[in-house]
């Protein structure tokens, strides 16, 4: 793939989490035995892992799991990157857990404009690292001119969701995630940003059928290597793919490239995450076998009134596990409230709570405006260029993962990388439709 990349300015991304050594074991039965305790082990794996980096050449490489707290290995990893281009960013979780983030992109591709790391500041120590980047190169020179044109701006995100332990967890991830869209919102209106391209990269510890996917789906995001493949967000496409076996034995797709194009149709970030809880109250009182009418009993809280109170609301949530240190907050739950009180009398009916939460659409399935018909380049000449606000994004041009078996859902008992496989994606800029306001 790199002479495609090369002739036609493509951008190719590259997430992969790596497995620290502090947490592979090398003995099912002696479950404190580490790799970390081997250096010849990690050190050869580790110097594969870079092998198979620097073969790739991605334009960015986002890793997680990397061992941050051996000097060791971080020099390994920041000496060869740097040797061959590449500019490293760190993040280590919270609490010295041991392990982070890692970002590189290559000096020939991106400048690197600005970052800012997150702390999530919840259970898991969780973090993520955000880099606001241009393109060196300008993707799209005034006609025939390659030394002047417009330089691609864009946010990459690198992060590495809390691993879904029981149920109970599930509002902490989608919590993460949320945090992860609002910083983004929040650094685009502190710098002023023009509508750029968001990829988010990263072991999301979740699959295509999960609250996290749905939620990103519902704010315009695509995953890269499903759009290149022409898979749906059906339940027949959920398992077409693999790309971790966990440490239960499990096979199943968690890494994602996402890709949002600024003139994707999406609903506001609040509007999002409240339908995104109603779907999760809606989930945890069905998986309860309640009927509607019990689940609706349920919301009242021994309440005797035809009606569901704030006060009541509030109890049964905390009851099922959304609130609380780690849930949803006071002013978080005020705002559920307030949307699920359609006509602001203070109480919520049973017909509000059908609306809402119990035969709610599909809330992540809100219509979206296409990124223009196969995205192909308008042409102008160099006069309408320099006067119009131009609109840019990307196409998914390919997404392999690695090894081959796991794009058949099928996991070789000889790969020995990671626990993960690799994903790369090759992106190829193109000149978009103006942006429209989100509904």
């Amino acid at each position: 793939m790199g002479k495609f990349r090369k002739a036609e300015r493509c951008v190719s991304c590259t997430t992969f989490n790596i497995l620290a050594p502090i947490y592979k074991r090398l003995d099912d039965e002696d479950q404190s035995c580490r790799e970390s305790q081997y250096k010849a082990y990690w050190l050869s794996r580790n110097q594969r892992i870079i092998d198979r980096l620097l073969e790739e050449r991605s334009s960015i490489i986002c890793l997680q799991e990397v061992w941050l707290g051996n000097g060791e290995l971080v020099d390994m990893y920041e000496k060869r990157l740097g040797d061959a281009g590449y500019i490293s960013f760190k993040l280590a979780r919270a609490n010295n857990r041991g392990d982070g983030l890692l970002t590189a992109v290559h000096r020939d591709t991106f400048r690197v404009v600005n970052y800012k790391n997150l702390h999530f500041n919840d259970f898991g120590d969780r973090v993520a690292l955000l880099l606001h980047v241009e393109s060196v190169v300008p993707f799209w020179p005034y006609r025939n001119n390659t030394s002047s044109g417009i330089k691609q701006q864009m946010l990459i995100v690198n992060t590495h969701l809390l691993f879904p332990h029981d149920y109970s967890l599930c509002i902490i991830r989608l919590k993460q995630v949320y945090k992860i869209l609002r910083c983004i919102e929040s650094y685009q209106r502190e710098h002023k940003l023009s509508p750029i391209p968001i990829v988010l990269c990263g072991d999301w510890n979740g699959s295509k059928k999960g609250h996290v996917y749905k939620f990103l789906r519902s704010q315009g995001f695509v995953s890269s290597y499903d759009t290149a493949h022409q898979y749906t967000d059906s339940d027949a496409d959920a398992h077409k793919w693999v790309s971790h076996r966990n440490h239960r034995g499990n096979i199943c797709g968690v890494d994602f490239i996402w890709l949002l194009n600024p003139n994707r149709h999406h609903m506001p970030l609040k509007s999002s995450w409240n339908r995104a809880i109603f779907a999760m109250i809606k989930c945890l009182l069905q998986g309860a076998s309640r009927s509607e009418e019990d689940a609706f009993a349920y919301l009242k809280a021994n309440n005797s009134t035809d009606f569901a109170t704030f006060s009541g609301f509030c109890q049964a949530l905390s009851q099922l596990g959304l609130s609380g240190p780690c849930g949803l907050s006071s002013e978080e739950l005020q705002d559920l409230w307030a949307e699920a009180d359609i006509d602001s009398n203070g109480v919520m009916d049973f017909i509000e709570f059908q609306k809402k939460i119990w035969r709610s659409p599909k809330w992540w399935e809100e219509p979206e405006q296409s990124t223009c018909p196969e995205e192909k380049l308008i042409v102008k000449n160099e006069a309408e260029e320099k006067r119009e606000a131009l609109t840019f994004g990307f196409n998914v041009k390919d997404a392999v993962l690695f090894p081959p078996e796991v794009e058949k859902g099928m996991w070789p008992d000889n790969y020995s990388l990671s626990d993960h496989a690799p994903l790369t994606v090759v992106f190829s800029p193109v000149q978009l439709p103006s942006a429209q306001p989100v509904f």
